[in-house]
């Protein structure tokens, strides 16, 4: 994997556009904060980049990250300059409650398993959410669960495009692993079955008699 440096250095070789200090001017930095996390979103030019704390103390990371999603490249500024300039950026941000925070387009659960009997569990970044059909199959529901079981809020999708995301989900689908009850219920009808299944039958059962 390329460097930030590296990568930077290969862009510009490129033809990708510097912008000098004059030119490269966001237009507002918001800090998203709550639930023990903290994210940060760069508003430029229609664009919104977000980048965690660590993201954006460091210079070759946060030119690498609105070169990616900009396209263009901020000036390189001296390291003092630079950790004076994004300390004041920090300072003057807009703070907003996490719960307000837009949603990446790179949205994507991890796995959908299906339990049977209409119910399922949405995987996302290690947390397990439970749906039944109804609710997987409602955007509204399916949002307002995800907010509050995942402390993230989905995309929302015009009502054609997220049935057939849904769809392609459920049809992708794979099986959850049995819950102990259920591997006790496998486990005894699979020892009830053996004796036939082995070919010990017995001739003089009530069932074969009567």
């Amino acid at each position: 994997m390329l460097t930030d440096s590296r990568y930077i250095l290969e862009r510009i070789s490129q033809g990708c556009v510097t912008l000098s200090h004059d030119a490269f001017v966001i237009d507002r930095l918001v800090k998203y904060f709550g639930n023990g996390r903290i994210r940060w979103h760069v508003e430029f030019r229609g664009h919104r980049i977000e980048l965690t704390t660590g993201q954006l103390k460091k210079q070759p990371t946060f030119r690498r990250k609105i070169l990616e999603q900009a396209g263009v490249l901020p000036p390189q500024r001296a390291g003092t300059d630079y950790r004076r300039w994004a300390l004041d950026l920090r300072k003057n941000a807009v703070e907003l409650p996490w719960r307000d925070r837009p949603v990446d387009v790179g949205f994507a659960i991890d796995r959908l398993a299906s339990h049977g009997d209409g119910r399922w569990t949405v995987e996302y970044q290690g947390k397990a959410i439970k749906f039944t059909t109804t609710k997987l199959r409602r955007q509204v529901s399916f949002r307002k669960r995800m907010l509050a079981k995942a402390k993230v809020l989905p995309p929302e999708l015009a009502p054609a495009a997220y049935r057939k995301w849904m769809d392609w989900l459920i049809q992708n689908a794979s099986e959850a692993a049995p819950q102990a009850d259920d591997a006790l219920m496998t486990e005894k009808s699979w020892l009830d079955d053996l004796p036939e299944l082995a070919g010990w039958q017995n001739e003089t059962s009530p069932r074969e008699t009567s």
